[in-house]
């Protein structure tokens, strides 16, 4: 069982996702200025040797304890429930040891239905907008997003190329919240 359903109304709406591109010192800054108690961090950092990147980890995570941040480890649920993580992200979807939230990344309707299957908690649904992580990438555009949103009762979190700009816009979209890797780096 992924998180209880209880929780799921206080899902952050604000997400801070990590990415090589960015340097530890933005990216802990980054995580330092999210509202206290209302945001969440997803730790990537998919190529950064282990070390390195269970130390940022930690970094993270005692800022998360002090701001009462959510923080998610992208992987396997196991390694997420190991290092102490309030939950995963990824397609695992094997039972975690004990009650942790699962978030999942979608880019269509196929991959929505695998997460929902899955027994995710919530969706990142991308890219919304053209971004630099992924240059060249087709983005879904506004009309695709919402219905892709709209065709799922999971929340959806908005991710690619979004900024606190779109946020009021977002729930038209049918979108609980957004997401960002340069939105809140500044990079």
């Amino acid at each position: 069982m992924a998180m209880h359903r209880r929780h799921r109304k206080s899902l952050p709406g604000l997400w801070l996702l990590t990415d090589e591109r960015v340097a530890d010192d933005r990216l802990l800054a980054a995580a330092r200025a999210l509202p206290r108690g209302r945001a969440g961090i997803i730790l990537r950092h998919y190529r950064t040797p282990p070390a390195q990147r269970r130390a940022l980890f930690d970094a993270l995570r005692a800022i998360a304890r002090r701001r009462r941040l959510i923080l998610l480890l992208a992987g396997p649920v196991r390694a997420a429930a190991a290092w102490r993580a309030d939950g995963w992200h990824g397609r695992d979807s094997r039972r975690p040891p004990r009650p942790l939230l699962h978030s999942a990344p979608a880019h269509d309707s196929r991959e929505i239905r695998m997460a929902q299957r899955a027994g995710s908690d919530l969706l990142f649904l991308s890219p919304l907008f053209p971004t630099r992580s992924h240059p060249g990438a087709r983005s879904l555009g506004r009309a695709r997003f919402a219905a892709l949103a709209h065709a799922t009762p999971l929340p959806v979190i908005a991710l690619g190329g979004v900024t606190a700009r779109h946020r009021r816009s977002l729930a038209a979209l049918s979108a609980a919240g957004w997401a960002a890797i340069d939105g809140l780096t500044n990079n």
